[in-house]
């Protein structure tokens, strides 16, 4: 299983520079991808963005959205932006997409929330037919986002949780593929959270971020991963679940944590 690193473009306080002495950090570590998340309405910078920036300080590592909110996006701009990171990274580009969970993003963005997954639909089948070079991944946990997943992409972007739960979602995954008749098996990705320097500020960064889940927020804060052992045993538990790619994004802007992490998977 290959094990990526999230950028900080969501956590406070990540300034350009930051994000692009941690891209070049994390080329030089032993991380696979560098992926960014995307929300709106949040202090937070644009992915493909951030991606970019990521690009022309890298030369080895990937580079992801894990995911990006499709339906935000008019089908032509999302297709320009996906193409203009594989361009400027030499082809170093995975595009996850998903239609997101919080409604005030569609409603800054002036997008029907009602229409958001057949709108992603469109995007994927156009994006399959004029990006064919771009890997895809879909995320999402309906039936819908499942057989998205399976007609349009090369596999499944699952959105989080402990090991047992990416089991299942890859169950479905690896169901849906099978179902739509394509051959081999889907690739499979899986996330979570880590703050090794400043676990306490990770934590309050995760309640903020999730806060539109209500009291779900504390448990996704609770999941945050804030020790060596609890990184080794999570990356350890999604191996065995056939976990193909891991992202473990960070919950504080701190440098320091990617030389850390590096240190706990090495």
């Amino acid at each position: 299983m290959k094990v990526g690193i999230g950028l900080p473009n969501t956590t406070p306080d990540a300034t350009g520079r930051l994000l692009a002495e941690w891209a070049r950090r994390a080329d030089d570590g032993p991380f696979s991808t560098v992926a960014v998340l995307d929300r709106l309405v949040y202090d937070s910078v644009e992915p493909f963005t951030a991606l970019a920036a990521a690009a022309a300080v890298t030369e080895r590592v990937r580079l992801a959205t894990n995911i990006a909110i499709g339906p935000l996006r008019s089908g032509a701009m999302l297709a320009k932006q996906a193409d203009s990171v594989a361009r400027l990274s030499g082809g170093r580009f995975t595009l996850g997409l998903g239609v997101g969970a919080r409604r005030d993003d569609y409603t800054a963005a002036e997008a029907d929330h009602r229409t958001r997954g057949e709108r992603l639909s469109a995007q994927l089948a156009h994006l399959r037919a004029e990006n064919t070079d771009i890997e895809l991944l879909v995320g999402g946990s309906s039936g819908a986002a499942f057989a998205r997943m399976a007609r349009y992409a090369d596999g499944f972007a699952h959105g989080g949780g402990p090991p047992r739960a990416f089991a299942s979602a890859a169950t479905r995954a690896r169901a849906a593929w099978h179902d739509l008749g394509r051959p081999g098996t889907p690739k499979l990705w899986g996330q979570g959270y880590f703050a090794l320097g400043d676990p306490d500020r990770g934590s309050a960064y995760l309640r903020d971020y999730y806060a539109f889940t209500g009291p779900f927020a504390e448990t996704i804060a609770a999941a945050n991963l804030t020790s060596a052992r609890a990184i080794k045993d999570f990356v350890r538990g999604y191996a065995a679940e056939g976990c193909d790619e891991l992202i473990l994004f960070p919950t504080v802007s701190d440098l320091d944590e990617v030389d850390r992490l590096a240190e706990v998977l090495a």
